[in-house]
């Protein structure tokens, strides 16, 4: 477990965009089957709908955020009730609850569409850029960019977490495959572990962890007194801990959607090295918004 393959950024960004297109495409066919969006959701106490919504404006974000579409429908992302001096997790909350409100009512019988629409949007407008272009992402902080990469690696993660919260409230089937795990964890978890460090817990801690994720990719992630850094295929040095995991059971712990007792009693997950127990101190320094 945990081989490292190569790693070609372009090609990576590409088979990224591949799985989005197939993810939205299955998500839209989701939400059409579905008939009452009051039904509570895999993400309480939203219920399927606030679900919907939310993926609704997260794609409308990314959409307007890459070049050549239009704007967010007037939207001040920079200056989110989180204020601009809110932490990471502050911020995201104030986005979150912003965003459940801005599809409601009858419109959101038109989930399907709208979601198929500006679904369309992000990837007819980030169609030819570098993995590396920038994209505005103001609901991160102030003057915050991700790489494009990232970004898509993001918009696959909420597809495919969103579109699993929405069918276990629908009672319907979704599937999350090992290979879109891994695109998400190294397109756009390698940008975000770091925004999501919790600093105040992270004071005074020096951790360095080797995650090996079956097939790939493999992380370093090192906590060093309040930053982190995430490093793929980083050159040989000594580890703390070794995380090895199967793509998918690492993804769904990480955003909890499955509790790490049940990845590890399943054989998904299991610790090693010098000392194994700090596994359980990755989530608690970086965690899922």
């Amino acid at each position: 477990m945990g081989a490292v393959t190569a790693y070609d950024p372009a090609a990576e960004h590409e088979r990224t965009r591949v799985a989005l297109e197939a993810a939205i495409g299955r998500l839209v066919e989701l939400v059409g089957g579905i008939d009452d969006m009051e039904a509570p959701s895999g993400v309480p106490p939203w219920s399927v709908g606030d679900v919907g919504a939310h993926l609704a404006a997260v794609y409308l974000a990314y959409g307007a955020a890459v070049p050549g579409e239009p704007g967010g429908e007037g939207i001040d992302w920079e200056t989110l009730p989180g204020g601009q001096d809110g932490t990471f997790g502050e911020r995201i909350a104030a986005v979150n609850a912003l965003s459940v409100g801005l599809i409601a009512g009858a419109e959101r019988k038109r989930l399907g569409a709208i979601l198929a629409e500006r679904g369309a949007a992000f990837l007819r407008g980030s169609a030819g850029l570098a993995p590396d272009t920038p994209v505005p992402a103001p609901w991160y902080g102030p003057g915050r960019a991700v790489p494009l990469a990232a970004a898509t690696g993001l918009m696959l993660s909420e597809t495919l977490l969103h579109g699993l919260d929405m069918a276990r409230g629908a009672r319907r089937p979704w599937s999350l495959g090992a290979e879109e795990a891994s695109l998400v964890i190294g397109q756009a978890m390698v940008t975000m572990m770091p925004l999501a460090l919790d600093p105040e817990k992270a004071k005074g801690v020096r951790i360095a962890f080797d995650l090996a994720l079956k097939g790939g990719p493999r992380l370093a992630v090192v906590v060093e007194d309040g930053v982190a850094t995430v490093t793929r295929d980083a050159p040989p040095r000594p580890y703390d801990c070794r995380i090895a995991a199967a793509p998918t059971a690492f993804l769904l712990v990480s955003f909890g959607r499955m509790p790490i007792w049940k990845a590890i009693a399943l054989g998904r997950m299991r610790a090693g090295g010098r000392r194994p127990w700090l596994a359980t101190r990755l989530s608690e320094l970086i965690t899922a918004p």
